[in-house]
């Protein structure tokens, strides 16, 4: 991770630099009306974009697990999340269902949101995102099991390459019960299609 690290530390000064010449790569006159902050703007709104490297999941609980003697599935779906494509730098777009079934602890119900958040704000592959959510939850509250679902549109398959504009990618991560018992995945996918 050293270098992002170096991203944060080297400055938005740098990035615009780099923006600079990347806008002038393409053709365009750097000095033109509508372009002179364009650099500028283009490293904060991308630092702003990539700010998950900046955060740890400790961080982001802030301490928000709660004793509690359920056992019941929880289910927050339509988390909606923006990421960026680790191949191209475009975005994807889309939203997150998350399910588990808690073991004597229970997240703060904004923290499920942050923890998507915090993986979502890194340059991406929406495969191995739907994992480290899948992940973080089941490490933070030892959760008997957890389910992630996200459904996303991808710019880099609709604005280049094949141009399909109604595509969406679905992937899933199911671990502990929710991947052992078929009963229980099926009782969490029927609730999504509520």
């Amino acid at each position: 991770m050293l270098y992002f690290d170096s991203f944060f530390i080297i400055g938005t000064e740098t990035l615009e630099e780099h923006f600079a010449n990347i806008i002038k790569a393409v053709g365009e006159d750097i000095n033109r009306e509508g372009l002179i902050d364009t650099p500028k703007r283009a490293a904060e709104a991308f630092k702003f974009l990539n700010n998950g490297y900046e955060k740890t999941l400790e961080e982001v609980l802030n301490d928000a697990i709660f004793t509690a003697d359920t056992e019941d599935m929880v289910i927050v779906k339509d988390i909606e999340l923006y990421s960026l494509c680790e191949h191209h730098l475009l975005p994807f777009i889309g939203k997150c269902h998350v399910g588990y079934l808690p073991h004597g602890k229970v997240l703060g119900l904004s923290k499920i949101a942050r923890i998507i958040d915090m993986y979502a704000r890194r340059l991406q592959i929406q495969e191995k995102l739907t994992k480290q959510i899948a992940d973080a939850i089941e490490f933070s509250i030892g959760a008997r099991g957890v389910a992630v679902v996200i459904e996303a549109k991808h710019l880099c398959m609709m604005m280049r390459g094949v141009e399909k504009q109604n595509s969406v990618m679905t992937t899933s991560v199911m671990t502990g019960i929710f991947r052992k018992e078929i009963s229980t995945r099926s009782e969490f996918l029927n609730l999504l299609n509520r």
